[in-house]
């Protein structure tokens, strides 16, 4: 059969020769949740995955957070929990860095037994929304930051996560060590790790950044002419983070809001249009002059953001890093160089003019945030959306701009987002019924669950 993901095998005879120390291959699917999900086969076993594919349940696209099943998404017993087809997505055979003994590892897409896509599987979405720029001869380009902390595998005294201490020498740090190069030497030894096995992986990983909060780094990626081989950058850059920090005796942790008194950790996805030319449609005809495109692009990603928070927002604690001053928007507004709003224009090169999306935490999955993405600037464009005027200051205390009001809480958003005909067409009705569902199901379990803080305030008291 041949790959409908356009993988050959070919391409498995050339990393098994260029790699005769690997033993066995990570097979790596992404969910709804962006949790890797899949099986690690033996080297023989690679040349017959992309010659037939490898069979995986439905039903492992239709788990809440925990692995649990979600029955409301229609992929567990209403299909009998049957086989569909993973099938290699090209250019992601890679080997994996310090691994003993040598691994490589593959990412997948999921297919029926027939070759049809599976619409479940987020990363289609987020191909769907290509392909439809593609058809107006436009070709979405982008990148992803990637914010994270690293934490000490024990909890302090009160059960708290704790910053981890540095990996060269065990120097502990409590402050905001915010651009610190001299804190940064202390992990020198960890990100020189990371750095070698983004560059073994083909990711242009680039500046890592000291961040806004003890224990908080950010790495940049370098934009991608082609945004699905950008959120496939950040999947596999979060992989190798969190494997590499283990290796290092400290624990990564993409969770949006770990730490209480500190800024959440972000995802921001920087996005352009080129046209069949490569020509930036974004940039301004002439200095201090927008272009239309760019504006109408901010629009739809205006009027549709409180809709799609939930993809931007998927989590209980996701909701905790909304807090004004804190780095995280709290409305729909736009403006140019200014980290206080939700759609922000870099200063620059108007030619590489492009819009930075704030509102994502760094535990969203990157597939689900760019095809949304996506699809608000297509209707912006289409429907010719004003975003309303710019914001100067501090966005935190400026009206809502153009949009509607962003929901106040996850209950909220998961409503929002199951009524939205906006992201069923965003992500296809499938993935929409399978994503709601999910996150539905995850709530439920947070609502019925009594947690320390109700027996602190509680017990005693009432």
């Amino acid at each position: 059969m041949t790959s409908p993901s356009g993988s050959t095998p070919a391409e498995a005879d050339a990393f098994l020769d260029s790699h005769p120390e690997i033993e066995a291959i990570d097979i790596v699917l992404t969910d709804a949740n962006g949790v890797g999900r899949g099986k690690i086969v033996r080297r023989h076993e690679l040349k017959g995955i992309y010659e037939s594919g490898r069979h995986m349940p439905i039903s492992i696209l239709g788990l809440d957070i925990t692995g649990e099943d979600v029955h409301e998404t229609g992929l567990i017993w209403d299909s009998g929990d049957g086989d569909l087809r993973a099938w290699p997505i090209p250019g992601t055979l890679v080997p994996l860095h310090g691994t003993m003994p040598p691994r490589g590892q593959v990412l997948m897409n999921m297919y029926r037994l027939d070759g049809e896509t599976m619409t479940s599987d987020p990363r289609h979405a987020l191909a769907r929304q290509v392909k439809a720029f593609s058809r107006r001869g436009l070709h979405p380009a982008g990148a992803f930051e990637l914010e994270f902390f690293l934490l000490a595998n024990d909890r302090d005294a009160e059960g708290n996560v704790q910053p981890a201490s540095a990996v060269l020498d065990g120097r502990a740090s409590r402050k905001t060590e915010v651009y610190s190069v001299d804190h940064l030497h202390g992990m020198e030894p960890l990100f020189s790790d990371i750095y070698a096995a983004a560059r073994a992986q083909g990711i242009p990983a680039e500046t890592v950044i000291s961040e806004y909060a003890p224990g908080q780094y950010e790495l940049t990626l370098n934009y991608r002419k082609d945004i699905l081989r950008a959120a496939d950058d950040l999947v596999m850059l979060k992989r190798i983070v969190r494997m590499q920090a283990r290796r290092h005796g400290v624990t990564a942790c993409f969770m949006a809001k770990p730490i209480e008194k500190y800024a959440g950790s972000g995802m921001h996805l920087h996005v352009s249009l080129m046209n069949e030319e490569g020509t930036n449609v974004f940039t301004e005809p002439e200095a201090g002059k927008w272009t239309p495109t760019l504006l109408h692009a901010i629009g739809g990603l205006s009027a549709t953001m409180a809709e799609s928070m939930l993809v931007f927002a998927p989590h209980a604690n996701s909701w905790r890093r909304f807090v004004s001053e804190s780095y995280a928007p709290i409305a729909p507004t736009w403006g140019v160089n200014n980290r206080s709003v939700a759609l922000r224009v870099p200063a620059g090169d108007p030619r590489n003019r492009r819009i930075e999306h704030r509102p994502s935490g760094v535990d969203a999955n990157p597939y689900l945030v760019a095809a949304t993405v996506l699809a608000g600037i297509m209707k912006g464009m289409d429907e010719k959306l004003d975003p309303g005027p710019e914001v100067t200051g501090n966005g935190y205390e400026q009206p809502n701009g153009s949009g509607a009001d962003m929901p106040p809480d996850w209950r909220s958003a998961i409503e929002a987002a199951k009524s939205s005909a906006f992201l069923k067409r965003a992500l296809g009705d499938d993935l929409h019924k399978t994503f709601c569902a999910i996150k539905q199901s995850e709530y439920f379990r947070v609502a019925r669950t009594v947690s320390d803080l109700d027996y602190r305030l509680y017990l005693h008291e009432v």
